[in-house]
């Protein structure tokens, strides 16, 4: 399937704006086809190959704000993915560099896709659902059946879900029973939130590992609950994460 990576920012952004340091950050030119700004800007640029070997590679990222451009992150920053086939699974390290002058507020995470069957079940330890709107925006942090379905492992057809899971234990299993394979993905803090994306009635199925929720920048609640952190010029911030393959 695919994955790719959130940088600087996870998922959505009310508006496509917030309000940090005193000053509105516009975000309205991240893609014209949204109302609400989405998974920042690194995934739609183009990242350059470094260090390469047979079962490794380096992809560097540099974001220098365009005063031009309408909308753009004003914040210079510098990101990296090494993504490695070892001992068995598929490792990847993600980091960003705050290379702004001023602090900069952040998030990253990975967005995988996976095949979904009708026998696919994610198994997850999370502890609360962020509920949203109709625009897929947080209303609130709080139960839900599929925090409990999730524990006992999950039917992706059981829920219509686009939404943020708070608190996991960095520990998820996909599983597909009926072809005989699973996937165990693990994760470093901070990625302490877990986007499970399995809309009714669609072949898509993500679970992402994200250090924030949705709408970060502009959601209410403490700083365990909402994630992302701000960066100090010139601060750094790395996290890996895997993905390892088992056949029955």
């Amino acid at each position: 399937m695919a994955s790719f990576p959130l940088f600087p920012y996870c998922n959505r952004i009310r508006d496509a704006r917030f309000a940090f340091d005193g000053a509105t950050i516009d975000l309205a030119g991240n893609d014209p086809h949204f109302a609400h700004a989405l998974h920042g800007n690194a995934w739609r640029r183009p990242w350059r190959v470094g260090a390469r070997s047979e079962s490794a590679v380096d992809l560097h990222f540099e974001h220098e704000p365009a005063a031009s451009v309408t909308g753009d992150w004003p914040f210079r920053y510098r990101a990296r993915q090494r993504i490695e086939l070892r001992g068995g699974a598929l490792h990847i390290t993600i980091s960003a560099r705050n290379l702004a002058d001023r602090p900069m507020p952040f998030g990253m995470g990975h967005h995988p896709y996976y095949p979904r069957t009708a026998g696919t079940r994610i198994h997850a330890d999370v502890q609360a659902m962020w509920h949203a709107d109709t625009d897929v925006l947080p209303t609130h942090l709080g139960p839900h059946p599929a925090v409990d379905a999730l524990r006992a492992g999950m039917s992706p057809d059981a829920f219509d879900l686009d939404n943020n899971f708070s608190n996991w234990s960095r520990l998820a299993t996909i599983a597909w029973p009926d072809e005989r394979r699973n996937l165990t993905m693990r994760a470093d803090a901070p990625f302490d939130h877990l986007v499970v994306f399995a809309p009714a009635n669609d072949p898509q199925l993500c679970v992402e590992p994200v250090t924030n929720t949705i709408d970060c920048f502009n959601a209410v609640g403490t700083q365990e609950h909402v994630g992302g952190c701000v960066l100090q010029p010139g601060e750094e911030i790395e996290a890996a994460l895997s993905r390892t393959p088992h056949r029955e």
